[in-house]
């Protein structure tokens, strides 16, 4: 009999949807050797936050089929483990937009007339009318920084209060912006301009502490800001400062860099212009029940032999094609996110372009493998192998797909992808060559013979002497080690590329040195 374990607490609706087709144990807080003990008895399991579903605990359940997260984040979960066994992992990413949409809002409106204070102060017997005069929303403007599904509902809301809304998102096309009826800008102006700032963008390693002091610096003395994305955005000293100092008017959180906040935190110390919630913002009874119901719907249609909707590893494929498209994936998903740093503004349109062998490969894959590349910047772990289609489209952003089998640049073939946005366009190829071994082999036409690092630098420059050395006695400066380095050219003093892969990854202050180096055009530092 098809068997399914809930180990978390989960919404009743959810378990009566999955009685439906199997039987449903629910044995939530058990300790991980327990668990461990158990698992290899069941089809599917069902979880929040609460479980870790381990590597070990995957190896230990050969009948397990899928696991499904009821929210959005899949962090207690070892998806590649569970990708490698063939274990589908689902989880609900749109359940709680509209709770956490309304959570900023809430805040937004609390920031404005002053609620929690003015509570507080009524129930202590005061009746303080002039301390709490507010602000209202209407006319203002509000910079909602990520356009998501959830910044998305925020800036529609805010549009229907008479709010002018400026918005930050590099993968949102102008024609979505209008749309939306946003005026998109870059994020100091946005932060500069705005009275009221909302943050939606997932944690990552370019968005960590993205709020900065210099930041808050720049915006206006009676701005207020809202996040009730992800804690680390925003660097919780440099607030707790900025509010004691006056330099904005309020602020309103819901998560935190660490959780539950610490005693020490500086943002306990601030007693006034700040509001903070318990990372609230998903916790609705309707959010609740409609991630419940959304991931065991999923879960009873795979055990059906149906698709699932919002797999976060790859949906649909074997593990025979999975292991022989690895590298070509790993290559595509490479390239995109090499490209989605070199474009440096939107990106509007990409061109896939499946050349020699490489056409004979199923393209969708390799199409969405470059498309969650190219989004994982801005999007970190929410994008995945199922959604990136989804969001690229949500953003306006238009996918050609070229098949060239007539090309015999190299034996197995060649993937190359180009980028059209604000900034222009770019365009990177790669190849896979023995031993599945990636190479990036032309940067904007430019031939080079690069193995992908970690850190890495791409310069355009003109071919000229010294400029090499000098950029390499720059980086020793810096302490910045660098592995190995290529230089690209067509003709003879013209224009070239360099590719250098560092040990270390490039400082701003030291990219703005390099750019002012005679000779270089563009420095983009990549980190893949």
């Amino acid at each position: 009999m098809t068997k399914v374990l809930v180990s978390d607490p989960i919404d009743q609706t959810g378990i009566d949807i999955l009685s439906q087709v199997a039987q449903v144990d629910v044995r939530t807080g058990l300790p991980p050797d327990q668990l461990l003990s158990i698992i290899g008895d069941y089809d599917a399991l069902m979880i929040r936050s609460g479980t870790q579903v381990t590597a070990e605990l995957i190896a230990a359940a050969p009948r397990l089929r899928i696991i499904g997260r009821a929210g959005v984040g899949v962090d207690n979960v070892d998806v590649p483990a569970a990708t490698r066994q063939g274990v589908l992992v689902v989880n609900s990413p749109e359940g709680n937009t509209i709770a956490a949409a309304e959570h900023a809002l809430a805040m937004m409106l609390s920031l404005s007339r002053h609620v929690p204070q003015a509570h507080a102060s009524t129930m202590a017997g005061g009746w303080d009318r002039k301390k709490y005069v507010g602000n209202e929303l209407y006319k203002k403007k509000l910079g909602v920084v990520g356009l998501g599904k959830i910044g998305s509902h925020v800036a529609r809301v805010a549009k229907a209060l008479g709010m002018e809304v400026l918005a930050y998102d590099p993968f949102i096309s102008t024609e979505r912006a209008q749309m939306l009826q946003v005026r998109l800008m870059a994020v100091a102006p946005l932060f500069a301009e705005a009275d009221y700032i909302s943050l939606h963008l997932p944690r990552t390693p370019d968005t960590e502490n993205l709020v900065n002091a210099e930041l808050l610096g720049s915006m206006k003395p009676t701005a207020r800001l809202v996040n009730c994305a992800r804690g680390g955005i925003v660097d919780e000293v440099a607030l707790a400062a900025a509010l004691e100092a006056g330099t904005i008017a309020g602020a309103a959180l819901d998560v935190y860099a660490n959780e539950p906040l610490k005693p020490d935190s500086p943002l306990l110390a601030v007693r006034d212009r700040l509001i903070l919630t318990p990372h609230l913002g998903a916790s609705t009874e309707e959010a609740q029940e409609n991630v419940a119901v959304d991931v065991a719907e999923q879960i009873r249609d795979v055990l059906l032999g149906l698709p699932a909707r919002s797999a976060v590893n790859i949906p649909g494929m074997t593990p025979e094609v999975m292991e022989r498209l690895k590298p070509h994936l790993q290559l595509a998903e490479t390239l995109g996110l090499l490209l989605s740093q070199m474009a440096g503004g939107s990106v509007q349109e990409l061109e896939v372009r499946l050349q020699g062998e490489f056409a004979n490969h199923p393209s969708q894959p390799l199409v969405v493998a470059a498309l969650k590349g190219l989004l994982s910047s801005a999007l970190g772990d929410r994008i995945n192998y199922v959604n990136a289609s989804l969001e690229a489209k949500g953003r306006g952003l238009h996918v050609l797909e070229v098949k060239d089998d007539s090309s015999r640049d190299f034996a197995g073939g060649s993937l190359q992808l180009t980028s059209r946005g604000s900034q222009g366009s770019h365009t990177v190829t790669g190849a896979v060559f023995a031993d599945g071994d990636l190479r990036i082999t032309t940067i904007d036409e430019f031939p080079v013979n690069v193995a992908p690092s970690r850190h890495m630098l791409f310069t355009r420059h003109r071919d000229m002497p010294g400029i090499i050395g000098h950029l390499g006695s720059l980086l020793g400066e810096h302490n910045v080690n660098i592995a190995s380095m290529q230089v690209g050219r067509r003709i003879v003093r013209g224009d070239a590329v360099m590719v250098l892969s560092l040990d270390d990854p490039i400082p701003p202050s030291l990219l703005a040195s390099i750019g002012k180096i005679n000779g270089i055009q563009e420095a983009h530092p990549v980190t893949l």
